[in-house]
């Protein structure tokens, strides 16, 4: 079996452009929502930028990390 990366899938190419509209809409759905708290290791480097971008978007980091993730899912399920 071929191993694919997502990293390599050509919707991933493009430059991420955020939504705020849709972010805000996000946040309020899921605000009252269960959430499991978890872990994820990542670079110091990387959490700064995350932290860069999301201050540009005025929106906490890990939401910007929780809206990451959606939307990737998201792709995977259309690409699939």
């Amino acid at each position: 079996m071929k191993k694919t990366y997502v990293k390599s899938l050509k919707e991933y190419k493009n430059p991420t452009r955020l939504n705020v509209n849709k972010i805000v809409e996000a946040m309020k759905r899921y605000k009252d929502s269960p959430k499991k708290p978890t872990s994820v290791a990542l670079d110091e480097s990387t959490i700064e930028e995350l932290k860069q971008v999301a201050e540009k978007n005025g929106i906490p980091y890990q939401v910007l990390i929780r809206v990451f993730i959606l939307e990737g899912l998201d792709r995977l399920k259309k690409a699939a």
